[in-house]
């Protein structure tokens, strides 16, 4: 079994290795005394005020502006260099280009963070001292701003992530991490703790380590080739005899579903190909019934670099949240739709959830879950009436009473039925509708028992289903945009537990009512996240369908010039939230 856990070696660091050996090579300074400290001052001055431009490669091509919080640094420091004091260069320095080389573990790349040039620069000055030179003042003042800048744009992208989520998706709101980077690099250069404290900007989740060590993992699987393609054909069936299943072994060998060769097997689908498929399939959110058909085949297919950057952009995903999700939470994942209530950090509660369509996606974002609703009346969203309801009362207004919809004008009092039939339906638009449409409660209702409230802008929610045999399906994307759960009851008992007055008894008494009944809890925190790559609890890596094209999204985001790293320090306007129907 492919686990999370293999080192890979990383690129380029046998040149790393000697740069090292080099900045080690001698005591000299590399600013010779007060004096030309202040030389160096002034030239960081100047370079700051004429809005200097940055080498963004070795080559000293192309350019890039002085980041404004930079500037900003160097100003409230009165233009004292950073990195250099008169001792020589700090071992901050050494730290942050160990780190930038490392900068590939997080799914990063060293090379956005201007570390050619440092390379070169850093070089250049080790070459200098063993002439028994020192940089020249303007020199030194490059070399100084340089390594402020790459700490900025690398600690940044470690805290935030490269890219705010509201650019690379219209339904996503996370609450972004923020540090005061400006307040933290002084002191960790003077102290010599930069590479520490490089260390604590990235996410502290465990998940995120975890997926850090898949991603080693799988880069070492590709140096080693990867995996084998299976050809393409009929559907493979246990019992089946066919000249690909050796190619389905290989391909299962490589990432552990298969632990051991099974040659006896042969051109045979037996029982060992058949453990192996259905652990195979587990892992990618597949049925799994030791069918091979289009879909299990596409998934053994996708190549080791497909899987290696479904987790770099998972790992971004992670650098969107906030530090804290909360001791104690709920967990969702729309891409496996499935949902975990945490507890300090352990999964106490887990069950099988149905998400949005991918034309009604359900959003990501995290909100205050603050009461349930049993016996929840339907209020039907906009969406749905103008583009479901309305056309069905037009063809026959009998299907209001037929399915227990009621029309609630904005006062509160429900149309009688005379009332209904005086209205010519033929003529009435979404947009002048008389009213709410609103189905009572019952067994007909969608929302099923109770409902799972945490405010919000999308008008999103937890709740029951009257339709449970959805459940049973691996692809669950039916609803509206809320999220149906499989076990209510059970979620409603854990959330009233510490609520006064809640026994078993009232919570029966509870579910049977015929009118609703809110009922206050105390505030649970809800995420609700898409992943589409993770390390399960066995340490398994576990992949998922890129159901809502959102891993695509990210891709085009990072790709895109004006948002990427150093190279751009304004970022475009953000777009405006977007509702989704509510069910």
């Amino acid at each position: 079994m492919l686990k999370a856990g293999l080192k890979y070696p990383g690129k380029g660091r046998f040149r790393l290795v000697l740069l090292l050996l080099a900045l080690a090579a001698g005591p000299a300074p590399a600013v010779a005394d007060v004096a030309a400290l202040e030389e160096v001052s002034s030239h960081l001055a100047t370079l700051i005020e004429t809005r200097a431009k940055l080498p963004a490669d070795a080559l000293d091509q192309p350019l890039v502006p002085i980041l404004e919080e930079v500037a900003d640094l160097y100003r409230a420091r009165n233009f004292r260099p950073l990195w250099q004091g008169t001792s020589g260069l700090r071992i901050g320095a050494l730290a942050l280009v160990e780190q930038l080389r490392s900068a590939a573990e997080h799914g990063l790349c060293g090379e956005d963070y201007l570390l050619e040039p440092l390379e070169k620069r850093l070089t250049f000055r080790t070459a200098a001292l063993r002439r028994g030179e020192a940089l020249s003042p303007r020199d030194a003042a490059m070399l100084d701003l340089l390594l402020t800048q790459a700490f900025f744009g690398y600690g940044t992208h470690l805290v935030e992530g490269r890219v705010d989520p509201a650019l690379a998706h219209v339904d996503w709101r996370a609450r972004r991490r923020k540090l005061d980077l400006a307040k933290l690099l002084p002191s960790a250069v003077e102290g010599d703790s930069v590479g520490q404290l490089l260390t604590e900007l990235a996410p502290p989740h465990v998940e995120y380590r975890q997926l850090m060590s898949a991603l080693a993992a799988y880069r070492e699987l590709g140096a080693r080739g990867g995996w084998p393609l299976v050809p393409a054909g009929e559907k493979l069936s246990p019992g089946d005899i066919d000249p690909r299943l050796p190619a389905v072994r290989a391909r299962l060998l490589a990432t552990g579903e298969l632990p051991t060769p099974v040659p006896f097997e042969g051109n045979a689908y037996g029982p060992g190909t058949l453990a192996a498929v259905k652990l195979f399939q587990g892992r990618n959110g597949l049925d799994q019934d030791g069918v091979i058909g289009k879909r299990t085949l596409a998934a053994l297919n996708v190549p080791v670099e497909g899987r290696i950057r479904q987790i770099e952009l998972n790992l971004e995903r992670w650098r969107w949240l906030a530090r804290d999700l909360g001791r104690r939470h709920i967990r969702i994942n729309i891409a496996d739709y499935s949902l975990v209530v945490v507890e300090n950090g352990q999964v106490v509660m887990a069950m099988p959830v149905i998400v949005g369509t991918p034309f009604r996606k359900t959003p990501v974002f995290s909100a205050q879950m603050s009461y349930l609703e049993f016996a929840p009346y339907w209020t039907v969203p906009a969406t749905i009436l103008r583009e479901d309801k309305l056309p069905a009362i037009q063809k026959n207004p009998a299907f209001l009473q037929k399915n227990h919809f009621r029309v609630v004008r904005s006062s509160g009092r429900v149309l009688s039925e005379e009332e209904l039939q005086q209205i010519n339906w033929r003529k009435v638009k979404a947009e002048q509708f008389p009213g709410e449409l609103r189905m009572d409660p019952g067994p007909w209702n969608p929302l099923g028992q109770v409902k799972f409230m945490f405010p919000n802008a999308f008008n999103v929610y937890l709740h029951d289903t009257n339709e449970r045999w959805l459940f049973g399906r691996d692809l669950r994307n039916f609803s509206s945009g809320c999220i149906r759960i499989e076990r209510p009851v059970a979620l409603a008992r854990y959330l009233l537990q510490d609520a006064k007055g809640w026994d078993e008894e009232r919570l029966q008494q509870a579910l049977t009512r015929t009118t609703p009944l809110q009922v206050g809890i105390n505030p649970v925190t809800t995420h609700l996240q898409y992943w589409t790559a993770w390390v399960a609890a066995d340490g398994s890596v576990q992949f998922r369908t890129d159901l809502y094209h959102r891993d695509l999204d990210l891709e085009v985001a990072l790709a895109d010039p004006q948002g990427l790293s150093l190279r751009n320090v304004a970022a475009p306007g953000r777009q405006k939230p977007l509702k989704v129907s509510a069910l």
